[in-house]
């Protein structure tokens, strides 16, 4: 027997969100669970699926490096080959950033179960390209020039791996599979670390300071790159106070995308040059 396809049936009073879209109260005669436990438990299950798992994987790979060796003795590799056959390599390559990306998608599903739309409610559309490309910029720049000081500092101090941003052979795919990795950083971090957990920390803690907010989002942000040291957990810190006041301010992330972005792919691929260009001027 053939089930005819329905749409959710959309009743019952309709509140309006902090940005004025309309939330239906219910979906297909079932309320729409906006309860602050419900999205605790929703927040927790999120960050448990991305950034909060990398987190505690990248402490305790931490611990491990501190018991094994110096840091300044070490290195630590963001994106490496998975398999010496070149197809193969190809196919996991992709298949990870595809498979990481799934956490934003499923953020972006729970949004529109809401009845808001989560590209208009996070600014990650193209309503102002030319400010958030202009503001992209500059924000690359910025960090870009900070995170190559502090990672100087952090190699002097010897409280920093030696970094190797990517060890994939090169074949004619190694660039675009490189520059979706950097898009997959980029879109996981800043639709999750900013966009969605401001949102859901504000209707969880509604008097919350929101510099309160941006240090959490930004402690965490600094936890997940510890397995670099110590020195790539405080400059992502840093650069997550940075963005996260960045959204507060403009209330879009995707300036903060594009910079993400850029950074990422200029240190997978070019980021020997950009050390000698550093230590040259």
């Amino acid at each position: 027997m053939s089930v005819k396809p329905t749409t959710p049936e959309v009743s019952g009073p309709q509140p309006a969100d902090s940005s004025g879209s309309a939330l239906p109260a219910r979906i297909g005669g079932a309320p729409i669970p906006m309860s602050r436990r419900f999205l605790g438990w929703e927040l927790a299950i999120v960050l448990g699926l991305s950034l909060g798992r990398s987190a505690v994987y990248a402490v305790l790979r931490l611990i491990e490096r501190l018991s094994l060796a110096p840091l300044a003795e070490q290195s630590a590799t963001v994106q490496s080959s998975r398999s010496r056959a070149e197809f193969f390599d190809f196919s996991y390559q992709v298949l990870d950033s595809l498979f990481a990306l799934f956490p934003v998608v499923l953020v972006c599903y729970l949004f529109f179960l809401q009845g808001m739309n989560p590209f208009r409610r996070f600014g990650l559309d193209l309503r102002r390209p030319v400010r958030d490309l202009s503001l992209g910029v500059g924000l690359f720049l910025i960090i870009g020039l900070g995170t190559l000081v502090v990672y100087g500092l952090g190699r002097a101090a010897g409280i920093t791996t030696e970094i190797i941003p990517a060890d994939v052979g090169e074949h004619w795919w190694t660039t675009p599979v490189l520059i979706l990795a950097a898009l997959r950083h980029s879109l996981l971090e800043e639709v999750i670390m900013i966009a969605y957990l401001f949102d859901r920390a504000r209707r969880i803690w509604p008097r919350a300071s929101i510099w309160l907010i941006i240090l959490a989002a930004a402690l965490l942000r600094g936890a997940y790159h510890l397995y670099q040291g110590f020195g790539p957990g405080i400059g992502n810190l840093l650069m997550g106070i940075i963005f996260g006041w960045i959204y507060h301010r403009y209330g879009r992330v995707m300036p903060l995308v594009i910079a993400h972005l850029l950074l990422d792919v200029v240190a997978f691929l070019a980021f020997p040059l950009v050390l000698q260009l550093f230590a040259l001027a």
